[in-house]
């Protein structure tokens, strides 16, 4: 087993990187405190699946809690919560993971159930066709009995009806051509209504191995009793890896795209998105994450003041930035809610912030800018819960961890001139897609 350790900011202790010979990655943490928290990240999501497939790697994970040969549905999330755990999990694009926070227990007793449990679930998932419900016509829905799959239907109508979830597919599925990160995470009702479990068990098969799986450890315990205990818990029985499929990654429009739909809305909203920088270009997805923070963040930014505060009559109601990291490339945006009747003036005014933002940032928001990185950064590592979070991004989306050992240097050495060079590459106007909806007439 090959072992890897790396220096991380603000924790008392280098953390240790294991890879087994099946390619099943362990990492462990130290952090002072009662509490553990144990998480297993899978490198799956939307990312793996297709036209005839999307969504199930959300869908799977809602049945990843239903129940092993060793355990019924529903024990699981009981006996765990019965010691006072926090049990969830959660899928994006690049991922899919699983996590439990509890405290150890007396002599480490809770923990070591915890870590039993876990593995139960992640190896030896039953997805049983009871749990599933019966596929059925989504325009004819009929059925006996409503389990899962109308739980997920359900969740995905409710996000359908929202306008900011309508403004950001529009602009995500203009974006991309090809790369599967087009497609929504959550799926649609149609291809939900019809997954087999015969399916879902294929996926799990084909993704949940070894090489793509990585368990994170954090607390205060032996390093080398937990180790053994992660190694014999996590027993994949001669699983094989599959090679995860390679992808074509998409460059930016060469001219603006823009998308305008209507809906039964009260107000206009708007989004502008770019493509950004791979996830292991560190330097550059710090300086677009300052980037976000001067224009978009808080009531103190450059959108705020300029398009909210200081105008003379009112347009916008709310206008912000985020940027979010993925593996294939980051995404980049603004987005803003004003009244309808002033689109176009709207429009414009976004338009000259981001032309601003090239070529006249000041040294005191360069300065707080890389404050708050800082302090986001250092807030990471306050828990157990939000350490596992950070390492779980590192390992799976970066597909490593040593980036965090360069990341306050490269912080520190971004100059001003190099943030307005990357506002310029990565901000053109050229490159957006502009997606607006309005209220029906």
């Amino acid at each position: 087993m090959k072992k890897t350790t790396i220096k991380y900011p603000f924790l008392t202790r280098d953390v240790e990187v294991y890879e087994r010979e099946n390619g099943h990655k362990i990492v462990l943490a130290h952090k002072e405190g009662d509490l553990v928290n144990i998480s297993s990240w899978v490198k799956t999501g939307s990312i793996n699946e297709n036209d005839k497939n999307n969504g199930i790697s959300h869908f799977l994970e809602h049945l990843m809690f239903k129940g092993t040969h060793k355990h019924k549905a529903g024990e699981f999330d009981k006996i765990l919560e019965s010691k006072g755990a926090i049990v969830n999990a959660a899928t994006w694009k690049d991922y899919t993971f699983y996590y439990v926070t509890l405290p150890k227990g007396e002599d480490n007793k809770d923990f070591y159930e915890a870590i039993e449990l876990h593995a139960d679930m992640m190896l030896d998932p039953v997805i049983p066709e009871n749990e599933i419900g019966e596929p059925f016509d989504i325009n004819n829905p009929v059925v006996k009995e409503k389990r899962e799959r109308h739980v997920v239907i359900e969740e995905i109508r409710m996000r359908q009806d929202q306008p900011w979830t309508k403004v950001y597919n529009n602009t995500n599925h203009a974006m991309y051509t090809q790369h599967p990160y087009k497609r929504d995470v959550i799926g649609t009702p149609q291809i939900i209504s019809q997954v087999t479990q015969k399916e879902i068990m294929n996926y799990y098969k084909t993704f949940y191995s070894p090489k793509n799986i990585t368990t994170i450890i954090v607390g205060d315990f032996d390093h080398e009793d937990i180790l053994k205990k992660v190694e014999k818990e996590f027993d994949f029985k001669g699983r094989e890896s599959n090679a995860n499929p390679v992808l074509t990654i998409d460059k930016p429009v060469q001219t603006t795209k823009y998308i305008e739909e209507t809906s039964c809305i009260n107000s206009a909203f708007m989004m502008f998105g770019y493509l950004g920088a791979l996830a292991n270009d560190t330097k550059s997805i710090i300086m677009l994450d300052m980037l976000g923070v001067i224009l978009g963040e808080g009531s103190s930014s450059r959108l705020y003041q300029n398009l909210i505060e200081k105008q003379k009559e009112p347009i916008f109601n709310l206008v912000d930035s985020e940027h979010y990291v993925f593996r294939d490339g980051s995404n980049f945006f603004i987005q803003a809610n004003f009244i309808p009747e002033k689109k176009e003036q709207a429009i414009e005014l976004v338009k000259a912030e981001l032309e601003k933002v090239k070529k006249d940032i000041t040294e005191e928001e360069f300065k707080k800018a890389k404050k708050k990185i800082k302090s986001r950064f250092a807030a990471e590592a306050e828990t157990v819960s939000e350490i596992g979070e950070s390492i779980g991004y590192y390992m799976t989306v970066c597909n490593d961890l040593k980036p965090v050992e360069t990341y306050l240097k490269l912080l520190d050495e971004i100059t001003v001139a190099e943030l307005e060079e990357t506002a310029k590459k990565y901000l053109d106007i050229n490159n957006a897609v502009i997606s607006i909806l309005m209220p029906e007439k």
